[in-house]
């Protein structure tokens, strides 16, 4: 099963990450989901994630990570530089979690939200749950 990402359908920021993910996962590693989609919602009570997780979720292997857990895991299967960034994974979860919770609790403040989910473009729509 390839890895899947959830993410919030209606953040500008959110939407534009999986853009940035679609652009440079050229080996097409991850699929998508938003969290309000069905399919999300239904990967989210299969794991059991807290409702209070405000957070990009990574679902690989069947295991769960979130927050910069999850976003470095992504990075290791990007093209190019990208996948140096997993090194951070040595610098412990609260630490790493500062950076990412600030953005996270600001995103629709600094980057808006959008009325509904976007619709992803044909040539990659087969990758969205």
């Amino acid at each position: 099963m390839h890895p899947v990402i959830l993410f919030d359908g209606v953040c500008n920021f959110c939407d534009a990450s999986v853009q940035f993910i679609l652009n440079r996962d050229k080996k097409e590693t991850f699929h998508f989901a938003s969290l309000q989609s069905e399919a999300g919602q239904k990967l989210l009570e299969k794991y059991n994630v807290p409702e209070n997780v405000d957070s990009m979720i990574l679902v690989e292997n069947d295991k769960v990570y979130y927050k910069s857990s999850a976003a470095l895991r992504i990075s290791r299967h990007l093209d190019s530089a990208w996948k140096l960034l997993y090194i951070f994974m040595i610098v412990p979860a609260p630490i790493r979690n500062i950076v990412y919770d600030l953005i996270a609790k600001n995103r629709y403040k600094w980057f808006g939200q959008k009325e509904s989910c976007m619709l992803p473009p044909p040539a990659v729509r087969k990758r969205f749950l």
